[in-house]
């Protein structure tokens, strides 16, 4: 009597996309060298994005010069009287300042992207590969990182022209650059989640600006607090961008930073422990 070899089903011969999906998201099963090739290689395929976009990069180096010369020439005279000095003192308070918020603006950028992102279907691709979750998202927030330090880059050039003086040395200006890079990579998980959760990027810009707008005003980034309100004062010395400013303030022109520094990192890590779980969790839930 003959046998007869019944065919392999097509479910048997590949795995089902849901299988894939799984299998990528256990982080696991992945071990820390393939999760740094695979964190390497997405950092390549973002960076190779950006050159065939240059126009994505306008905001990284437009930003910084119009927000340097924005600010010097129209609040420069009266908030430098109000330091004793003139437009120049200004130029040495205010440009630290915009350190932080180089990093505000770069994350709310992160968090529209990914957003736009996941509309086009980009995410669901990379979300059947076999490869950890948390790298699609670390690889993106190296990139942006590179994209924040020629921001920052840019705006210490600036300051220079206009006057700015390193009243340290180099070594601490490198530190205020580090403390402000660091800083904006733990916002990046917040606007990264904010991308996950809102369903439009028009929603997620919206709702940053209105988190934003207070955070940097009521900061000590553009004016000193002792020209505000009581009630502002106070609001100012729990915000974690007038910790930030003046830590990079003080690296540069000179004065305490061991408190403002210790504060800024304390915040930073705080943001990234909470939110980067959550940003992952979200990311591998989303639909």
């Amino acid at each position: 009597m003959s046998t007869t070899t019944l065919p392999t089903s097509t479910a048997e011969q590949q795995p089902t996309p849901s299988r894939a999906v799984t299998g990528g998201g256990d982080e696991g099963r992945i071990g820390l060298r393939a999760n740094l090739r695979h964190i390497g290689a997405l950092v390549r395929r973002n960076t190779l994005q950006i050159k065939q976009d240059p126009e994505s990069m306008f905001d990284v180096l437009l930003m910084p010069i119009i927000f340097t010369l924005l600010f010097v020439y129209v609040f420069g005279g009266s908030v430098g009287a109000s330091l004793g000095g003139d437009r120049d003192a200004y130029v040495n308070y205010v440009i630290p300042g915009l350190m932080a918020m180089m990093g505000l603006n770069i994350a709310m950028a992160v968090g529209t992207g990914m957003n736009d992102d996941f509309r086009k279907g980009v995410m669901d691709r990379f979300r059947t590969m076999p490869i950890a979750r948390s790298s699609v998202l670390i690889a993106k927030i190296v990139v942006e990182i590179g994209r924040m330090l020629i921001a920052t880059t840019i705006l210490l050039g600036m300051g220079f022209l206009l006057g700015m003086e390193i009243k340290t040395s180099v070594l601490e200006l490198l530190g205020a650059v580090g403390l402000s890079l660091a800083f904006g990579a733990s916002l990046m998980w917040i606007f990264i989640l904010l991308g996950l959760t809102m369903k439009t990027a028009q929603a997620v810009q919206g709702v940053a600006m209105l988190v934003l707008m207070p955070l940097q005003f009521g900061s000590s980034i553009f004016a000193p607090p002792s020209t505000m309100p009581g009630w502002l004062q106070s609001f100012t010395d729990y915000n974690p961008l007038s910790n930030l400013a003046d830590a990079a303030r003080n690296l540069i022109n000179g004065g305490p930073v061991a408190h403002s520094a210790w504060m800024t990192l304390g915040w930073a890590a705080g943001i990234t422990l909470v939110t980067a779980p959550l940003a992952v969790a979200k990311f591998r839930k989303k639909s």
